[in-house]
C-alpha cells in the first residue's frame, strides 16, 4: 500500500491525511500524481505514496467535507484537482496541532533529547 523507503507503513497511514491536508493548505489546487510526487521531492525520497493509499485517502477527505474536486478537460483526458475546503482549512489546522503536540509527547516518552539521528 505505502511504499516507504524509510519509514514504517503504519506511521504514514496515522498522517496521511494531515499531509494531504497540509500541501492544499496554500489555496493550490493539486492533482493526485503531482500530490505524490510532491511529497516525494519534500522527503528526499524518504516518503513515496502509492495510487492505491491516496485515492482512498482522498476520497475519505472528500466525503468528510474537507475537499472539494475540480475536473480539468486536457485534450480526451479529464484531470481531478483537489482544492481544500472552508472546512477543511480547519481541519488542517486541528490535525497539524494535534502531530505537533503528539510529536513532542513521543519526543518526551522515548526520552530524546531533541538531535536529529541519522539511520
Amino acid at each position: 500500500m505505502y511504499i516507504c523507503s524509510m519509514y514504517s507503513s503504519e506511521l504514514i497511514k496515522g498522517t496521511l491525511k494531515t499531509i494531504i491536508l497540509n500541501l492544499l493548505k496554500n489555496g493550490d489546487k493539486m492533482y493526485g500524481y503531482e500530490i505524490t510526487q510532491k511529497v516525494k521531492e519534500l522527503t528526499s525520497d524518504k516518503i513515496q505514496i502509492t495510487e492505491g493509499a491516496l485515492y482512498p485517502t482522498l476520497h475519505a477527505l472528500e466525503k468528510q467535507g474537507d475537499v472539494i474536486t475540480e475536473k480539468v478537460y486536457i485534450g480526451k483526458r479529464v484531470r481531478k484537482y483537489y482544492i481544500l475546503t472552508d472546512q477543511g482549512k480547519k481541519t488542517v489546522s486541528e490535525r497539524v496541532s494535534e502531530l505537533t503536540d503528539f510529536m513532542k509527547t513521543m519526543k518526551f516518552l522515548l526520552d530524546i533529547d531533541g538531535s536529529v539521528q541519522n539511520a
